[in-house]
C-alpha cells in the first residue's frame, strides 16, 4: 500500500519518514514539505541514507496529492494547515491520518475557543479521533478521516479512564501536572526553546487553558458518560524528548489499589504498547523514548485517600507518530505492533 506523508520535516513528520521507511507493509510513496521541495529526503533527515529510495521532497499542493495514486495520506502540519489538506484528500477519496488538532475536539465551538477559526468544520461529524487502546474498533469503517491524539491526552487518558470507568478513583478534584520535552513545541526558531534557555531549567506553561485540555476533558466525558474537569499543569522539562505525568486523583469510598490495577489489567491486558508497572515503581522517560509504549503505575496515599497515577511516553512516538502508526495498522488490518518498538 502506498503511503504519504504530508508536512515530513519537523519533527513528528521526521519519525514517521522513519517509521514506515522501515514498515513491512507498506510504500513511502511521498514525501512534501513547502519549505524543503525539491531536495533529496536523505539530505534533510540524513539518519535516513542508505534506506530512502531515492525520495525526494515535493511541493504540498493538495490538489495534486489528492489527485494521485496514494492511498493514505498522514497530516504532520499545524493546526489550522491540516484541515485544508483533510478537505482535499477526503474529497478525492484517501484515507486520512491527522497528528494535528484540527479534529480531535468534536464540538465546533469548544475548538474555535481554544485555536480559533476551523477551515474544515462539515468535516467534523464524519471524523473520529482514536486513541488505539480505548476507543471501540466501530471507527474502522465509519470514517475516513481519524484524529491521532495529541501527546499530553494519551499519557492522561490511558492511565484514568479505565478508573472512571470502574468507579476506582472519583471525577472531582483531578489534579495532572506532566512534563514535555522541547520537542513537543515543534521544528521552530524562538527565543523561548534556545538551548542556553532551556538547559537547567523547567517551567510551567498554559496553566488554566492549554489547549489539549478541550481533548482531554471531551474525550473524558466520551469514555466514561459524564463530564468530568481536571487541573492541567503542563511544564516544559529541559530534555529533547518525553512526556512524564503525574496524577492525582481521589479514591471513591472502598477504593484500593488491588482494585486499579484490576482495571487497568482489564481494560490493558491485551495490549501491545501499555506496561504496568508494580505499584510503588514509577515509570521513567528514557526507558520509552524512542518506542511506542507507554508505561504507568499507582500508589494509594492511605494518608490522603488520594491514588497518584503515573505515565510515561515518547511525546513524537506513541504521543504522535507511532500512534499514527498504530492506527494505520489496525485501520489496514495489519499486525498492530508492525514496524513499531
Amino acid at each position: 500500500m502506498k503511503v504519504g506523508i504530508v508536512g515530513a520535516s519537523g519533527y513528528s513528520g521526521e519519525i514517521l519518514v522513519k517509521l514506515l521507511l522501515r514498515h513491512p507493509n507498506v510504500t513511502l510513496a511521498a514525501v512534501t514539505s513547502r519549505s524543503q521541495a525539491g531536495k533529496p529526503l536523505a539530505a534533510v533527515i540524513p539518519a535516513v541514507r542508505g534506506a530512502d529510495h531515492g525520495l525526494k521532497f515535493t511541493d504540498s499542493d493538495p490538489a495534486a496529492l489528492a489527485a494521485g495514486d496514494i492511498d493514505l495520506f498522514f497530516l504532520a502540519l499545524p493546526h489550522g494547515a491540516a484541515a485544508t489538506y483533510a478537505r482535499a484528500l477526503v474529497a478525492g477519496g484517501k484515507r486520512v491520518i491527522d497528528l494535528s488538532a484540527d479534529f480531535r475536539i468534536s464540538d465546533l465551538a469548544t475548538y474555535q475557543k481554544y485555536y480559533g477559526e476551523h477551515h474544515a468544520p462539515e468535516l467534523l461529524p464524519s471524523a473520529r479521533f482514536v486513541l488505539p487502546e480505548l476507543t471501540s474498533s466501530a471507527w474502522k469503517t465509519e470514517t475516513r478521516l481519524v484524529a491521532a491524539p495529541g501527546c499530553y491526552p494519551t499519557s492522561i487518558l490511558v492511565p484514568l479512564v479505565p478508573l472512571l470507568r470502574a468507579g476506582v478513583v472519583t471525577r472531582e478534584h483531578i489534579v495532572v501536572n506532566s512534563y514535555s520535552g522541547v520537542s513537543g513545541a515543534g521544528k521552530k526558531v524562538d527565543e523561548m526553546y534556545l538551548y542556553v534557555e532551556r538547559a537547567e531549567s523547567t517551567k510551567a506553561y498554559g496553566l488554566v487553558k492549554h489547549r489539549h485540555l478541550a481533548e482531554v476533558e471531551e474525550q473524558l466525558a466520551l469514555h466514561t458518560g459524564a463530564a468530568t474537569i481536571i487541573q492541567f499543569n503542563p511544564h516544559l522539562a529541559p530534555m529533547r524528548r518525553g512526556i512524564a505525568t503525574t496524577i492525582t486523583v481521589p479514591a471513591a469510598p472502598g477504593g484500593t489499589i488491588e482494585q486499579a490495577y484490576a482495571a487497568w489489567r482489564a481494560a490493558y491486558g491485551n495490549s501491545s504498547f501499555v506496561q504496568l508497572l508494580p505499584t510503588g515503581e514509577t515509570p521513567d522517560t528514557a526507558h520509552v523514548v524512542g518506542t511506542n509504549r507507554i508505561d504507568m503505575s499507582a500508589v494509594l496515599d492511605p494518608r490522603t485517600g488520594n491514588f497518584i497515577l503515573t505515565s510515561a511516553e515518547d511525546n513524537l512516538v506513541k504521543g504522535a507518530s507511532g500512534q499514527a502508526v498504530q492506527i494505520m495498522n489496525l485501520w489496514c488490518g495489519f499486525d498492530e505492533t508492525a514496524g513499531l518498538l
